[in-house]
């Protein structure tokens, strides 16, 4: 099993955050924000990895410093599972459709982070949750984990159902690119003979 346990305390925030890459998609989240909830739990479900993901922040401040740690931790958790990266696929792509919202996510387990955005809201909130902090979630998570991210909305109208489907298109994306491919053996993905480095 390819698993990954973060314990991380700082002035800001307290997370204990698990994943199992070889999962059947079961969660155990709490972060405070019921969406990020929400979302972290589809990420799990359509990716297949389990996720433990406990985060007790300074909600009394704002939703900042639990949403880019939550992220922060999950990233180094899923990098922790994924050790040397001995026979990945690398890379994932998926489209997304959350009914009249499109969303097109493409990825490398690269070791060279880099977030590409390219979505929009009409509201300041989903639930509690600010809609500035997406982009932000992800651009952590692309950083901790070493992930050349590409995140798309093609059209939608709604804004939860475009947000869940870029969370739904990142897991199945995800799926993808950290299964073994038998064909590879051992073999890290790369003519460079590793990953990030």
């Amino acid at each position: 099993m390819r698993t990954g346990s973060i314990a991380r305390t700082t002035h800001e925030t307290d997370i204990q955050v698990s994943v199992n890459l070889d999962g059947t998609g079961t969660f155990d989240v709490s972060t405070g924000i019921g969406f990020l909830d929400h979302m972290i739990e589809q990420f799990s479900r359509h990716s297949l990895i389990d996720v433990t993901c406990h985060v007790k922040g300074d909600l009394h401040v704002d939703q900042h410093h639990t949403t880019e740690d939550s992220a922060i931790a999950l990233g180094q958790a899923i990098a922790q599972a994924l050790g040397d990266k001995k026979g990945i696929t690398r890379y994932g792509m998926a489209y997304s459709p959350m009914d009249e919202a499109l969303a097109r996510v493409a990825l490398d387990i690269s070791g060279r982070p880099v977030l590409v955005w390219k979505a929009s809201f009409t509201q300041p909130r989903l639930g509690e949750m600010d809609t500035e902090l997406f982009e932000h979630w992800f651009q952590s998570i692309s950083q901790a984990a070493g992930i050349t991210l590409h995140i798309e909305c093609l059209y939608g109208s709604n804004n939860h159902h475009i947000i869940e489907g870029i969370y739904k298109g990142f897991a199945r994306a995800m799926r993808s690119a950290v299964e073994i491919d038998a064909r590879k053996g051992d073999a890290v993905p790369s003519t460079k003979g590793i990953l990030g480095g």
